[in-house]
């Protein structure tokens, strides 16, 4: 599954879509910029399989989908002022000193690697060979230290179906073209792509893959 335009992705079970960007709005959030010729890391599928949904009630979804298919949330959330808060220019403005933890993205993730913001952004996210294991890879996603970042985080709006017994938990990342992580598994839980293009693959309901096509900025909210 592959979107472009329509950046909230499925991750585990279920995704969000958000709205259309008002007139004017800048479109890559200043991330694209950084690799003008770089080339798709795949070729983009014409068609998503997942069913999309613009009209779901919380009783629909907790029947049809929580606990057998993925599905595409439409139009349920409107995160325009953490998108805008998300750019490039004014991530850097704010978190350039800020360390972040880099984890391999293998399926366990064991190593891990601290620096500052800013050096990651400048050094670390241009595109990855397609061929590269998993351990060989770094790249930020999860491990948010939320208080030092409550400043971004407080403006998110998380997706508004629940399942009862379980607490909310946001993973915050940002990767560079070509990376992601092979298959693994995990709870339920929704994604959100800020900017940039990520594909999620379902051999079926329980596994999945990920693969950013292009620098890609997200934030996924686990189920547990």
């Amino acid at each position: 599954m592959a979107t472009g335009a329509r950046p909230f992705l499925l991750l585990a079970l279920w995704a969000l879509a958000r709205p259309a960007r008002s007139p004017g709005e800048e479109g890559d959030g200043g991330w694209r910029r950084r690799e003008p010729a770089a080339p798709a890391v795949v070729v983009e599928e014409e068609r998503c399989t997942v069913e999309r949904r613009a009209d779901l009630s919380y009783a629909e979804f907790v029947q049809h989908y929580a606990f057998s298919r993925p599905v595409i949330l439409q139009g349920l959330t409107d995160n325009a002022k953490f998108r805008a808060l998300c750019s490039r220019e004014r991530l850097l403005a704010s978190f350039a000193d800020s360390m972040v933890r880099l984890s391999t993205a293998n399926t366990y993730s064991y190593q891990k690697v601290d620096l500052p913001f800013q050096e990651y952004v400048e050094q670390m996210l241009h595109p990855q060979d397609p061929f590269s294991m998993g351990n060989d890879t770094l790249y930020f996603f999860g491990d948010n230290n939320f208080t030092e970042w409550a400043s971004l985080f407080q403006h998110y709006s998380p997706p508004p179906f629940g399942l009862l017994g379980t607490t909310p938990a946001y993973s915050f990342g940002i990767a560079g073209a070509g990376s992601g992580v092979p298959f693994h598994w995990h709870g339920p839980g929704f994604s959100e792509v800020i900017y940039g293009r990520k594909v999620l693959y379902f051999p079926d309901r329980w596994w999945h893959a990920t693969l950013n096509l292009d620098i890609s900025v997200f934030i996924s909210t686990f189920l547990s």
